[in-house]
């Protein structure tokens, strides 16, 4: 099974973050631009659930 998690972010903070959750064993699945704010990015996450 597997968890999932999505979280927003100004486009220069997303690669620290993002590298900051792979070290948590989470993999990005999917990032999408966050059309609702008008910038930024959606990053979708997962990890095999213990």
């Amino acid at each position: 099974m597997y968890e999932y998690k999505i979280e927003t972010y100004k486009v220069k903070e997303a690669e620290k973050e993002m590298n900051k959750l792979a070290s948590e064993g989470w993999r990005v699945i999917a990032v999408s631009p966050n059309v609702g704010m008008g910038y930024g990015v959606v990053v979708t996450y997962e990890r095999k659930k213990d």
